[in-house]
């Protein structure tokens, strides 16, 4: 009996007169179909090459990563009589400064300990883990219970699950520019069109909301609000997450809340959730450990799940837990760990982290305002500084690549270029490096600067053309 039913549940069917279709060419291609479960594929021709042919799958050529793209084309040659100092890389341990908190490690050593997390675990996380996250998360404004959480491999995990679940080949999604790269590298992978909405510098890098309006069609899919912003460092205000809310509810668009630095603001700015100000708007908020509580190689981050009017409905639920069914979820040492690290982990701790990014923005923004072409933007959260470059006035840098590749070559110091983040002419600077190297960096830049600025140099170019 169970053979049957195995059989009735995965049901393959040739369609009629296959041979016929395949001479005459018709199904797709010229080819016959096969139907599984109810959908259409085309049948590979039986006549197979004897000769090694193996591909790499469409999803495999459609990925990529424009930051590694870009990188990995970049001629790196540092300085040999300067030590490297990198500040490209978003990842606060690199350098040591910033360990984690005690509480944090004893929840890991506990959880080892206990042998209670050595197997499998339901691939939406356990879920005695899930209702801590929701204990922790809720709030009169935003409540929710472990039913709305799904723990994944990271926050790009969570994101993934996100633009996979809520997104069809075909449909478009509307990305930040500058922007968070792995939003395009997932969606495309998936056949998915990525389009570019406006954050204005000028405006602390606000949203340009008349911009992002109008690339709303009947095909867009889904919106990504990142908040605070990597690679910005902006953090928004209560009224303008109203704002686009209010875009998102006129156009019944559900929004991926990308909050993975939610809480690292600095004093005197609030970041409420967006969920806590959504009336209607269904809202998948992803976070994770790797930023606030500074473990990114643990890998745990989450799906919090907000639809207070239902539009969501069972259906998104069920789709996004048959999606973590792929990786059967997050590692379960970290899971069983998660009650002590949410519950247990000093404010003091928080406050430190925040104190010593802030400072170090200050330094950085300072030092860098005074220099000749440059244009530092001050951020309020996360761990990073965008600075604009007046590239006319740099002769010798054809773009924001060349400029950093050549700050490398010059002065050992490697920043991100923007283009990465499909913004050129700025470049993006990590502030979790030690303070005495923070400005170790600012000097050799400044040094740089110095040395290639070349005032109304682009007046000289236009009178030469």
């Amino acid at each position: 009996m169970s053979a049957r039913k195995d059989t009735k549940s995965y049901l393959v069917q040739r369609n009629e007169n296959t041979n016929d279709k395949c001479l005459n060419g018709s199904g797709v291609n010229g080819k016959a179909n096969v139907s599984v479960n109810g959908n259409s594929y085309p049948v590979k021709d039986k006549r197979r090459s004897k000769t090694w042919e193996v591909k790499p799958s469409l999803m495999a050529n459609n990925t990529f990563n424009p930051i590694r793209t870009i990188v990995d084309e970049m001629k790196i040659s540092p300085n040999p009589d300067k030590p490297m100092i990198s500040l490209s890389i978003g990842d606060p341990t690199v350098f040591g400064n910033l360990p984690t908190d005690d509480a944090v490690l004893q929840a890991m050593k506990d959880s080892v300990d206990s042998q209670q997390y050595n197997g499998y675990a339901p691939s939406v996380g356990y879920l005695k883990s899930r209702q801590v996250l929701a204990n922790f998360y809720s709030c009169p404004e935003a409540s929710i219970e472990a039913e709305d959480v799904i723990l994944t491999s990271g926050c790009s995990q969570a994101i993934d699950l996100a633009i996979s679940g809520l997104c069809n080949p075909g449909d478009n999604i509307l990305v930040p520019r500058p922007g968070f790269s792995l939003y395009k590298t997932l969606a495309l992978s998936l056949g998915i069109e990525v389009r570019l909405y406006n954050l204005l510098p000028e405006n602390s890098w606000e949203v340009d909301l008349q911009h992002l309006e109008s690339l709303v069609d009947d095909k867009t899919s889904l919106l990504i609000v990142t908040n605070p912003s990597n690679p910005c460092g902006s953090v928004f205000t209560k009224e303008h997450l109203q704002k686009i809310l209010t875009v998102a509810s006129r156009n019944c668009l559900p929004i991926l809340a990308d909050e993975i630095y939610g809480n690292m603001v600095f004093p005197g700015c609030d970041c409420p959730s967006l969920a806590s100000l959504s009336s209607d708007v269904p809202i998948i908020s992803c976070g994770g450990l790797a930023k606030r509580w500074l473990v990114p190689g643990w890998r745990l981050g989450w799906i919090l799940i907000h639809d207070r009017k239902n539009i969501f409905g069972p259906e998104i639920r069920h789709g996004l837990g048959k999606l973590t069914q792929r990786i059967l979820g997050p590692c379960t040492i970290v899971q069983g760990a998660l009650e002590g690290i949410l519950n247990n982990t000093r404010l003091g701790f928080y406050d430190d982290t925040i104190h010593f990014i802030k400072s170090n923005a200050e330094i950085c923004f300072k030092e860098l305002s005074t220099v000749p072409g440059l244009n530092p933007i001050m951020p309020s959260g996360a761990m990073y500084l965008m600075i604009g470059i007046d590239i006319k006035s740099f002769p010798d840098c054809h773009n924001d690549v060349d400029f950093t590749q050549r700050l490398v070559t010059e002065q050992s110091v490697f920043c991100l270029p923007a283009t990465a983040f499909e913004y050129p002419n700025f470049f993006r600077i990590v502030v979790t490096v030690p303070e005495q190297m923070m400005m170790e960096a600012c000097g050799r830049i400044r040094e740089f600067c110095l040395h290639h600025y070349r005032p109304g140099s682009h007046d000289n170019n236009a009178r030469d053309q």
